[in-house]
């Protein structure tokens, strides 16, 4: 099973993400992590991919693609994988296309995590983070024990400059903007599953595992 997962940030995607990797024992490939570890060894595409990162540059479709073809020959993608954070636009979607078709391949689901941007917002603007050992809270739903201090490690919660409400809607605007096309892209395909995040991630997932099942995929036992 070969799926892509699309979702605002604030949306839960990455709890979503943690739940489809477990349930259905399938790899998860972040092209963040991907980067990281192409930087980490030294290998070309990562020497190439770091002079735009130190630049505050986006790396070109070419390296981006590249890096995910090697990512999906290795072994641990035979059974499946999810991909989280690529591909982000038409062309990226295009070549992965191309790339899959190459094997005999293709994606199988695109599942598109919902929020509201009114939830969204409420969540982010109310979400802390521990400085140290990356403990996330929410100031209505989920506090610290002592306000500001971390009840894992004790160090100091903060709210990140990133889950500020100026930024969180300029954030939201900038996925609309970006990922609409791609969105439209896959459901011409009738592959995109929604999956509504705005009560809980059970029911989310409760979602997208009804439309996989309909479409043949189950669990892993």
């Amino acid at each position: 099973m070969k799926l892509i997962l699309l979702g605002a940030p604030g949306s839960g995607k990455g709890t979503m993400a943690a739940v489809l990797k477990n349930e259905y024992k399938i790899t998860h490939i972040s092209t963040g992590d991907i980067f990281r570890a192409n930087i980490k060894e030294q290998t070309p595409l990562g020497i190439e991919a770091k002079k735009y990162i130190d630049q505050g540059a986006l790396v070109p479709d070419e390296i981006t693609i590249s890096m995910v073809e090697d990512r999906l020959s290795q072994d641990d993608c035979k059974n499946g994988y999810l991909l989280d954070g690529f591909p982000r636009t038409i062309a990226q979607a295009e070549k992965l296309d191309e790339m899959l078709a190459k094997s005999g391949s293709k994606i199988d689901a695109v599942i598109k995590v919902d929020v509201p941007a009114e939830i969204i917002m409420e969540r982010v603007v109310n979400r802390r983070v521990c400085t140290s050992c990356g403990e996330s809270y929410n100031v209505v739903s989920r506090p610290t024990k002592v306000e500001g201090v971390c009840d894992v490690c004790g160090k100091e919660v903060i709210q990140r400059d990133d889950d500020k409400p100026e930024t969180v809607k300029q954030r939201l605007i900038t996925y609309e903007e970006n990922t609409k096309p791609l969105i439209d892209f896959y459901e011409k395909k009738g592959i995109v599953i929604c999956a509504d995040n705005s009560e809980s991630p059970e029911y989310a997932f409760s979602q997208a595992s009804l439309a996989l099942a309909k479409r043949g995929f189950r669990k892993a036992e």
